[in-house]
């Protein structure tokens, strides 16, 4: 199949042009680089020995979108685009409804005019705000999101629901990702966040390259097994073959599904920590800080739609997430900030 993937230079999405790629298809990616970069998509040839096929377009660029469209034509578009940090979409609520929800609108404005009914779409687990229940499955209700990042998540999604009900010839599958982590096993792509990290994983390996003094954990008194916060973490290798398997179920059968992707275990803040420590021979050195607000306790999915409908499971351990998040940060020497 011919794919769009919208954001393919990100840490997510340049996973999943690989798996793409190696799953025979052929992919254009888009992105306008601004938390990413092309040299990601160099990386990702060296691994598939295909090239990728990159356009610099900003999806809110509705003029680019149907050059690009005009050049090209697309049985699905894959959709990761968008802003993702849940702290700066509190401080520019603006800006992350404008380039998320403003940009979906426009993209799939561009893809009706041009003939491609078919959508993946990265969500995130954040559409459920405050676990009703755990496991989380994708009946569990959605709503009650702290931060603008996890409204856009849960808007573009309505808007796609009402878009399936208004034209049952689109098919989209929403994919609920719990907490991505991980690399490649080459070392050659993973998550490379500008400035100080937001996420755990590439915050334990700055910390243990002495690049950043200590990691700050926020709360040691929650209601889990050492007080520390509980998440659902997927290798991002996984997360990427969940994208390849939804599309060829969207191929067979289409309609509108969700999906969580994630291992269904909960992880700790400080068992991440130790696991780090014990697979790479490495001390991360951390700090107990206050509770962040709107933090949960623990967060974990239910995966068992997924493997049930798509044929996926998560393969991959936390020491595999370990290992391959250790080997990238050492292949990015002094220049990964």
């Amino acid at each position: 199949m011919n794919i769009l993937v919208t954001g393919g230079a990100g840490y997510i999405g340049a996973h999943t042009v690989v798996e793409l790629q190696n799953a025979g298809h052929e992919v254009v990616v888009i992105d306008n680089l601004s938390n990413s970069s092309e040299n990601m998509l160099r990386q990702v040839s060296k691994i598939t020995g295909k090239k990728v096929t990159f356009h610099k377009v900003d999806i809110r660029d509705s003029q680019a979108l149907d050059e690009i469209m005009k050049l090209y034509w697309f049985d699905c578009c894959v959709h990761f685009a968008g802003l993702k940090a849940v702290g700066e979409s509190v401080m520019k609520p603006l800006a992350y409804y404008q380039n998320n929800v403003a940009g979906t609108l426009t993209l799939l404005e561009a893809l009706s005019r041009h003939g491609c009914a078919n959508l993946i779409f990265s969500s995130s687990a954040t559409v459920y705000g405050q676990p009703k229940e755990l496991p989380i499955t994708e009946a569990c209700p959605t709503g009650g999101i702290t931060n603008p990042y996890g409204w856009t998540k849960c808007m573009i999604e309505q808007i796609l629901m009402d878009l399936y009900r208004a034209e049952p010839a689109w098919n989209v599958a929403l994919l609920r990702y719990f907490n991505p982590a991980g690399a490649h096993e080459s070392g050659l792509i993973g998550e490379r966040p500008r400035g100080i990290p937001t996420n755990l994983m590439p915050y334990i390996a700055r910390v243990a390259a002495g690049r950043l003094p200590e990691l700050q954990v926020f709360g040691n008194d929650y209601d889990t097994g050492d007080g520390t916060g509980v998440r659902d973490y997927i290798h991002v290798v996984d997360l990427a073959l969940g994208h390849v398997k939804a599309l060829r179920v969207m191929e067979q059968k289409g309609g509108l599904a969700v999906y969580n992707l994630g291992r269904g275990e909960g992880c700790s803040v400080l068992e991440m920590v130790h696991a780090f420590e014990q697979v790479n021979e490495v001390v991360v050195p951390y700090v107990i800080k206050a509770r962040r607000p709107g933090d949960v306790a623990a967060c974990y999915a239910d995966p068992s739609k997924a493997e049930r409908e798509l044929g996926w499971k998560a393969r991959l351990s936390i020491e595999d997430m370990c290992r391959s998040a250790w080997q990238w940060q050492k292949n990015q020497g002094k220049g990964s900030d």
